[in-house]
């Protein structure tokens, strides 16, 4: 199952080879600045899934210091994927074409989550990173 998704002006595209897992609501200050939104909704994939399938040269990649990035179309501004050390590691989910066939399982670093926003479902929260071991039953690989 292929997971296409792509910008708001249409000139760059992403393509996910396998299936999504891991996807959360960050509340991080960082999140909500690149989206101006509440939190920003994004999941993970496998190593090697994922590829710019057009409009790969639009792609700007901004990394914070403490190393987690953002790649967004430099034509239209959309926020497209989250990277580790320049390397892209989850999509946002914003961004997907249909239903990327996973639901956000927690929101994360609500510590620093927006004063004007209140959280009304029951998911988990994590003022923070979850604990590495921490995985939701039967959710993720």
């Amino acid at each position: 199952m292929a997971i296409d998704g792509g910008c708001l002006c249409g000139k760059v595209r992403y393509r996910v080879s396998g299936r999504l897992f891991g996807a959360d609501h960050c509340h991080c200050s960082m999140c909500r600045r690149q989206h101006g939104a509440a939190f920003a909704t994004y999941a993970d994939f496998e190593p090697g899934e994922f590829a710019w399938i057009s409009g790969a040269d639009l792609v700007k990649i901004y990394e914070a210091p403490g190393g987690g990035g953002w790649c967004f179309c430099s034509e239209c501004g959309s926020t497209l994927a989250g990277t580790d050390d320049g390397k892209v590691t989850a999509i946002t989910l914003g961004t997907v074409e249909g239903d990327p066939g996973v639901r956000p399982e927690a929101h994360i670093f609500t510590g620093s989550r927006a004063p004007w926003h209140e959280i009304h479902d029951d998911l988990p929260q994590f003022d923070e990173r979850p604990p590495e071991n921490w995985k939701p039953p039967g959710k993720n690989p």
